[in-house]
């Protein structure tokens, strides 16, 4: 039986075809998915992500756990409620997740991981932080609306008390910090989201989350669906785990290059994190697969499993959707690493002739890749 969040029936209220999602009972669309879409490029949207998991990680070692845990350098959060995103990987480099941690202060540190690896993510923290002394502390009393857009951030501030809303206001991106709205909710406030446009992810306690939804509705923000927020994120260039990655692929074949740090903790002495060794070994000798964004100008959709063929070798669609906003199908596919040559897809038995892109494909609203 799916879960449900605490705006479950906000959902049925306003008319949401729903569907399971790693369990939960979420809401696909409320209408027209396109629509939803476009509202999230021109004006503002709201999802609901509270099936996403909140982690409160406290103890003295903290910042050192972390050094292990994760891919990219905590150390780079030198600033109370800066964040960062990241993978959390296994010794063979592969992804066990990819989250986002936030730096409260140096002995908490809040964590934000996907619903989907909920089980496995807890019992592989739970098992490294032993060493260290920390507590981990889900945090299932807590919901989480995302308020994305041009004009999300006007509007989610106008709920912000005065008091709070100019420190609130001049929250840099990928930065949070804690308020309360005029009706005196306390609130975390984060700069961060999952479509490529401004906004902010509001962390919420669950008794408060329907009012502050109805809030943001009379504030004219419009409910969308996982069927926006899906092209949403791929038009942005941004991964979904389970489908572009997963515990068989490392970071540098997911386009994640960026989040691995090879630093040190000290002059001479490499930060040792879990899986390191392995990415070296990656680094020098090279990966044999790479992810490639694909457009087709043809009339059709890109879909996940298409065969990919490339003058290297096969491949194949990982995330493939129609764009919205390019008005042409788009996709992220894994091929053989080198030269692609003429990229070709595979679709019911028909080569279809595709353009290799550099993505995102949809930055700031407008396309870099039509």
């Amino acid at each position: 039986m799916s879960q449900k969040t605490v705006l479950n029936d906000a959902h049925r209220a306003l008319g949401a075809r729903m569907v399971d999602f790693g369990g939960w009972d979420m809401p696909l669309n409320y209408g027209s998915q396109i629509e939803e879409h476009h509202q999230v490029r021109r004006d503002a949207g709201m999802f609901d992500v509270s099936h996403m998991t909140v982690v409160d990680l406290r103890g003295e070692r903290v910042r050192e756990f972390l050094r292990q845990l994760v891919s990219n350098s905590v150390d780079k959060l030198k600033k109370p409620g800066k964040a960062l995103y990241t993978c959390m990987l296994n010794a063979q480099g592969g992804v066990i997740d990819d989250l986002i941690v936030y730096y409260l202060d140096e002995s908490w540190f809040r964590i934000v991981v996907n619903a989907a690896t909920r089980e496995k993510d807890l019992a592989w923290i739970l098992a490294q932080a032993a060493p260290f002394g920390i507590e981990v502390r889900e945090r299932p009393e807590l919901a989480m609306i995302a308020v994305q857009g041009p004009n999300a951030r006007e509007k989610a501030l106008g709920l912000i008390a005065e008091a709070d809303g100019e420190r609130i206001g001049k929250l840099g991106k990928f930065a949070a910090g804690e308020a309360k709205t005029r009706e005196g909710i306390e609130v975390f406030v984060a700069r961060t989201g999952y479509t490529g446009e401004d906004g902010f992810e509001i962390i919420v306690p669950e008794q408060q989350a329907v009012a502050l939804w109805d809030a943001l509705l009379a504030a004219g923000v419009k409910p969308a669906g996982l069927g926006a927020r899906d092209t949403l994120r791929l038009e942005a260039g941004m991964n979904l785990y389970g489908q572009d990655m997963d515990e068989s692929v490392s970071p540098y074949e997911a386009a994640l290059a960026w989040t691995i740090a090879l630093d040190e903790v000290e002059p001479g002495t490499p930060r040792a994190f879990t899986g390191r060794e392995a990415l070296e070994k990656q680094k020098a000798g090279g990966v044999p697969r790479q992810m490639i964004g694909l457009v087709m100008d043809e009339k059709g959709v890109l879909r996940h499993g298409q065969k990919v063929l490339t003058a290297g070798g096969e491949g194949e669609i990982l995330s493939g959707t129609f764009s919205p906003t390019l008005g042409k199908a788009i996709a992220f596919a894994r091929v053989p690493a080198g030269e692609t040559g003429e990229v070709r897809v595979d679709i019911r038995g028909k080569e279809v002739p595709v353009r290799v892109v550099k993505f995102p494909f949809v930055r700031d609203g407008q396309a870099v890749a039509g």
